[in-house]
């Protein structure tokens, strides 16, 4: 892969749009940026859970939140990335003029990369997954295909953003979010469909990159990136090298930020959170500093500061030295799995600390049960009427579908998608109004 082909400023939907204008697209990659955070479904991420169910007197992080300081961590590593490869050919910006806009393009695609998560955090997407695999969704496995099928029983997050940005939602255009080519290819962090079965050695598990209804659209933007496919069949290539920085910046932020949030909730002490973030900071003068300081919020901000610090630079130094085996689609690790010594066995006893004490809280957990019963009632209730209709009921449920979520088609796969599309989009606190109302759990008031 070249990177004179892997920063296309070509727009979807718009594609003949500064095709060959490499000077005037400079500015392109910033404007994806200004379309994305004034967006509807930006602005929805306000209301949807990250980690810790949405905040009472305590301030947790939503994923708005997170979203603004992954784009945050993005951007540096972008810039900090562009900025070493001038030091090392002054040149490069005659020869790679939109070299310099890769910290505005990875700042963008952080910025959307959990734009598809539907409420309640992750839980959300097992519950939608497990109507279909286990609910009364399984009944329509046979009125779609296989690979239809794959993509219901695994609903990916990552696809679903994917369809945001690009689907032609009916009375918005077609076009969908018209974002960069650029800014669209390094959204994908898991570029395959989802029959796989993931290969391990690609960094897949069970997760995937664009629904069946998306692959085509996808198919174009791998061409035009000069993508490296790995198989046709199912389809699969190799990641943009830009996703390696969205994905490292993500990891920075839920890791090192989610302790800053357990402790606020009393989940940890402060002395677990110093003793996991010390070693983090790499500086002589760190304890020197606390001790100055008597508030612990205040320490544990200073701490979080060095940590991400810390952890952009080691990140940014991968990807550089890495840069030749990237391109060649052969860096088949994580930046954040192969940043040296101290700093990548701190970050894997973070991520256990995390899983056994933060994440199987009682109110994470709470807040994941009450995920399955909401999304997996709404969807009882709007998938059969919408796919049926055949009834006052079903037709007074549908009339609740804001118009933008219905199609023309009349295939089974293209209907279910547009339930997933308005149920998906929910905030945690609109999918509890509603389905309280629809399931006669609340009764609706004029105010």
């Amino acid at each position: 892969m070249t990177w004179e082909k892997l920063l296309s400023a070509k727009r979807w939907g718009n594609e003949e749009r500064f095709a060959g204008n490499q000077k005037e697209a400079r500015s392109e990659f910033q404007r994806d940026y200004d379309r994305i955070i004034f967006s509807s479904p930006f602005r929805r991420l306000q209301n949807k859970t990250q980690v810790f169910p949405l905040p009472g007197s305590i301030f947790v992080h939503n994923r708005l939140t997170h979203s603004l300081e992954v784009a945050s961590v993005g951007r540096s590593l972008g810039t900090i990335f562009y900025n070493r490869i001038k030091d090392q050919s002054p040149e490069i910006d005659e020869t790679c003029p939109l070299l310099c806009e890769t910290g505005n393009i990875v700042a963008s695609a952080c910025l959307a990369h959990d734009l598809g998560n539907p409420a309640f955090g992750h839980s959300g997407e097992s519950a939608i997954s497990y109507y279909f695999s286990n609910g009364a969704g399984k009944a329509y496995q046979g009125q779609v295909t296989e690979h239809q099928w794959n993509d219901l029983i695994h609903f990916e997050g990552n696809a679903n953003a994917l369809r945001i940005l690009t689907h032609p939602f009916a009375g918005k255009g077609t076009g969908g979010f018209a974002l960069t080519y650029a800014t669209l290819a390094a959204i994908a962090k898991y570029p395959c469909a989802s029959p796989p079965g993931h290969n391990k050695q690609q960094i897949f598990t069970r997760k995937y990159g664009f629904f069946q209804s998306e692959q085509a659209g996808f198919e174009k933007i791998a061409a035009e990136m000069g993508l490296i496919q790995v198989c046709e069949e199912p389809l699969i290539y190799k990641r943009h090298p830009l996703v390696y920085l969205v994905e490292a910046a993500d990891d920075i932020c839920y890791n090192i930020i989610d302790l800053e949030d357990a402790h606020r909730l009393k989940i940890l002490s402060y002395a677990e959170v110093e003793a996991l973030l010390l070693p983090l900071c790499n500086s002589e003068h760190m304890q020197r500093r606390l001790a100055d300081m008597e508030d612990d919020d205040a320490k544990l901000t200073l701490m979080r500061a060095k940590s991400i610090s810390t952890l952009i630079g080691q990140c940014a130094n991968v990807f550089y030295t890495e840069q030749d085996t990237i391109l060649k689609g052969e860096f088949n690790t994580s930046l954040t799995d192969a940043v040296a010594e101290p700093f990548r066995s701190v970050m894997k006893k973070i991520e256990s600390i995390s899983i056994q004490k933060i994440y199987n809280n009682a109110s994470v957990v709470q807040i994941e049960v009450a995920g399955y019963q909401v999304m997996g009632g709404l969807l009882e209730e709007f998938i059969p009427a919408y796919l049926h209709n055949n009834s006052p009921y079903h037709r007074k449920l549908v009339d609740l579908i804001p118009k933008q979520f219905l199609t023309t088609r009349t295939d089974s796969y293209s209907k279910i998608q547009t339930i997933l599309d308005f149920v998906s989009g929910m905030t945690d606190i609109y999918a509890v109004e509603l389905f309280r109302k629809i399931k006669g759990i609340s009764f609706p008031s004029m105010s």
